[in-house]
């Protein structure tokens, strides 16, 4: 039997009783992820003709997606973990289009051109602007070219590789120029007036950046190097903490004794990082190639590189998936001091392993050994970098007739006191830049190299000295900052080079 106080309680609720009504608890819906694409996808964007683009974002779980571009519509369908791809068919250079992706949102992306995609990357002489060049002014002034585009991938280090990116397109203007890769652009520049096609500029790149941390760590250990470069690195690290917990105490020191306050030690790169976190967020986007300008922070472990850069080459073009796409990369200027007598050369080395790269398939370099600073790091004249970038790729991957190179190395003879020198890519002859060939030196079994006489025969340089008897051995350039003017006729110079692989003396 009820209470009487428990019957009112159901009076009093039943008729409200002056408490105010709870409304019903209704399920808010689950928030539906919506449809994303990757960055490279955006307005203004630059695709690579004649070739299956991909294209790849994120959306619902099981969301069937469509992407639709100049008569054509492809479509793919989520996966459980959101992401989708497809593949286009090849496009003819042109433009501009809307590419519409739509599933049950839809993004439009506007003013797309077909044309030719190029990643640009390196160091500080890839990273250098266009507004720190020669004759800059002029250059921002000329620049109206709004088919040229530049995509700008941020700076960043990872210890894994990431997929995700933020940047935008940016059209060549007089206005945005200045903030362009210079070699990129003055190397896109050429291509574009050449071909008369869109052209479409990736920028990743970092100055002070071994080509270590462009590898990832599968590219690292298929040469046997992940696993020393870790160890180094560790070191560094290591070095690198006890700097800073001291730093507080030395710069107070230094303050008290009246002296500069240290400088904040530069935290060690850990190898692979930027690959990982600039690289590997650009793949597998639709690509011609790939221009490098890199070397200096490896000069000094020559020998390494010999193995690490077509190491690095080859991960790429694996990761890629876009087979051996080509790659072309920039010999290291001239730089530093002169010296008055043959000498080992830390530069000359690096050099050497750059060109022995060449043997991989699809590459090329352009040799710079003329336009160099002595006193600086980045010679400022980035235009004929770009040209000798753009007339390998004119040739070699565009099929025009054209001489791209200039002489590089091949063999000697021995023809008694004297050397003739053979070379590959002499164009249409041999020629020096001045009243007669520097740069030339020789060495007999003793190794012992002394500057030498040479002469232009034909299509090969004679090389002597009344001071070396018996001639083993050839060198060209071989410094840091050479005296030298060989060229061909086309304006193009001979690349540095030895004859012998002897090792530095003690």
């Amino acid at each position: 039997m009820r209470t009487l106080a428990a019957v009112l309680v159901l009076i009093l609720s039943s008729l409200g009783a002056g408490c105010e009504t709870q409304p019903a608890v209704t399920k808010a819906p689950e928030a539906r992820a919506q449809l994303k694409l990757h960055a490279l996808f955006s307005d203004g964007m630059v695709l690579q003709s004649d070739f299956a683009c991909p294209v790849w974002g994120t959306v619902e779980p099981g969301e069937e997606i469509s992407v639709s571009i100049a008569g054509q519509k492809k479509t793919a369908k989520a996966g459980a973990d959101g992401k989708w791809s497809l593949k286009l068919d090849p496009l003819k250079a042109g433009g501009p289009h809307e590419m519409v992706v739509a599933g049950r949102n839809s993004v439009t992306l506007r003013d797309v051109l077909v044309g030719e995609v190029w990643i640009c990357s390196g160091q500080s002489n890839m990273e250098w602007v266009v507004n720190g060049s020669n004759n800059a002014a002029e250059e921002k002034a000329a620049a109206n070219f709004p088919k040229i585009r530049h995509f700008l991938v941020p700076k960043r280090q990872e210890a894994a590789p990431v997929t995700d990116l933020v940047g935008s397109w940016k059209l060549c203007s007089p206005e945005t120029v200045g903030g362009f890769t210079a070699v990129g652009y003055f190397f896109g520049r050429e291509l574009h007036q050449k071909l008369n096609v869109p052209v479409g500029l990736i920028h990743t790149s970092w100055g002070g950046t071994p080509a270590e941390v462009w590898t990832s760590n599968r590219g690292l250990d298929s040469v046997g190097l992940q696993k020393p470069m870790m160890d180094n690195y560790a070191k560094a690290m290591d070095g690198y903490e006890k700097k800073i917990a001291s730093l507080k105490a030395d710069t107070e020191k230094a303050k008290a004794e009246g002296k500069p306050a240290p400088k904040t030690p530069n935290k060690p790169m850990q190898p692979s990082c930027l690959y990982n976190g600039m690289i590997a967020n650009v793949l597998p986007y639709g690509i011609k190639g790939a221009i490098w300008y890199q070397g200096e922070s490896n000069a000094g472990r020559a020998k390494e590189y010999q193995a690490l850069f077509p190491a690095m080459i080859k991960n790429w073009r694996e990761d890629w998936g876009q087979g051996e796409f080509p790659f072309a990369f920039v010999q290291l200027a001239n730089f530093m001091a002169r010296k008055d007598q043959p000498a080992d050369s830390n530069w000359a080395e690096l050099r050497e392993a750059q060109t022995m790269t060449l043997s991989l398939p699809k590459t090329g370099m352009a040799v710079i050994i003329d336009i160099g600073e002595a006193k600086d790091i980045h010679p400022k004249n980035k235009q004929d970098v770009g040209k000798r970038l753009a007339l390998w790729a004119q040739s070699q991957v565009y099929g025009k007739d054209l001489v791209y190179s200039g002489p590089i190395y091949e063999s000697i003879k021995v023809e008694d006191n004297k050397v003739r020198v053979s070379f590959k890519h002499v164009g249409g002859g041999l020629e020096a830049k001045g009243e007669k060939l520097t740069g030339f030196a020789v060495a007999g079994e003793d190794k012992a190299f002394v500057w030498a006489d040479a002469k232009i025969d034909g299509k090969t340089i004679v090389v002597s000295s009344d001071k070396v008897a018996k001639p083993v051995a050839v060198r060209y350039a071989w410094a840091d900052n050479p005296d030298c003017n060989l060229y061909n006729k086309e304006g193009l110079p001979a690349s540095p080079f030895r004859s012998d692989d002897w090792a530095r003396k003690p």
